[in-house]
C-alpha cells in the first residue's frame, strides 16, 4: 500500500520533529544521585548536641542494662558501644563516669557534651538506644519457664503465660495475680483469672503488662 502526503502534513511532521528535538536539547541532565556534604553536621540539632539518634521514643528514660551508642561528631576515637552498668552509670573516655539511667537520650547527650567541652571545641554528640534491656517483666512460679523477658512490644498477662511455655501442673489458673510498683514504690497486685479469660469473661483482668511488673502463677 503506498501513503501519499500531502505538502501540508510534510510541513506538519517536520515542525513536530523540530521541536521535540529543541525540548531534549533544552532539558538538563538529572543527576543520578545527591550526596550530602561531609564537611559538618546534617543538622541544627546534632551541632549542639541535643537532638535525640535514638529509635527509643523522646521521653524514653534509660535504664540498667540498656545498651547505648555514644558518637561525637568528627571525634571517631570517642565512638563507644556500652551498656549502663548495674549503678546506672557509664564509663566514657576523656570524662570518666557519668550517669545515664533515668535520663532521656537527649538529656544524656547534653550532659556528655558539657563535660567534653574541656576537652574538644563544640562537641556534637549523639545517643542511640541500640536495645532497651532495661524494660523487662517477671513471671514466676508454676510456668514452664519462668524468669525474666524483655517487654519490647505490647505484651498481656496472656501473651506472658504462652512466653513463658504455659502452665506446670497443678498450677492455680484461677487465682494468678500481677505485682506492680507506682513510681511511690508502692506495690498493687491485680487479679488475673485464667479460665474465666480464654472464656470471653473479665477480659478487663488481660492488662498490658508494664516494665518490672511480675506475674505470679500459684
Amino acid at each position: 500500500m503506498i501513503v501519499r502526503l500531502t505538502r501540508s502534513s510534510l510541513n506538519f511532521l517536520f515542525i513536530g520533529f523540530f521541536c521535540v528535538s529543541v525540548a531534549s536539547a533544552a532539558a538538563p541532565e538529572m543527576p543520578l544521585a545527591i550526596q550530602a556534604s561531609p564537611s559538618g553536621p546534617l543538622s541544627q540539632a546534632s551541632a549542639t548536641g541535643t537532638g535525640s539518634g535514638s529509635a527509643a521514643a523522646p521521653d524514653y528514660l534509660i535504664g540498667d542494662d540498656d545498651l547505648l551508642e555514644i558518637n561525637v561528631w568528627n571525634e571517631p576515637d570517642l565512638k563507644q558501644s556500652l551498656p549502663v552498668r548495674s549503678d546506672g552509670k557509664i564509663t566514657l573516655p576523656l570524662i570518666g563516669e557519668i550517669q545515664a539511667a533515668g535520663k532521656t537520650p537527649s538529656q544524656l547527650q547534653q550532659a556528655i557534651a558539657s563535660k567534653l567541652k574541656a576537652y574538644v571545641n563544640n562537641p556534637a554528640v549523639t545517643v542511640i538506644v541500640l536495645q532497651m534491656n532495661s524494660r523487662k517483666f517477671n513471671i514466676l512460679g508454676r510456668v514452664s519457664k519462668p524468669g525474666s523477658y524483655p517487654l519490647t512490644a505490647t505484651t498481656t498477662v496472656l501473651d506472658a503465660i504462652a512466653e513463658a511455655g504455659g502452665f506446670q501442673d497443678f498450677a492455680r489458673q484461677k487465682d494468678i495475680y500481677i505485682l506492680r510498683k507506682s513510681s511511690s514504690g508502692r506495690e498493687t497486685r491485680l487479679p488475673f483469672n485464667y479460665k474465666a479469660v480464654i472464656q470471653g469473661k473479665h477480659a478487663e483482668e488481660n492488662i498490658i503488662l508494664e516494665p518490672h511488673d511480675t506475674v505470679v502463677v500459684p
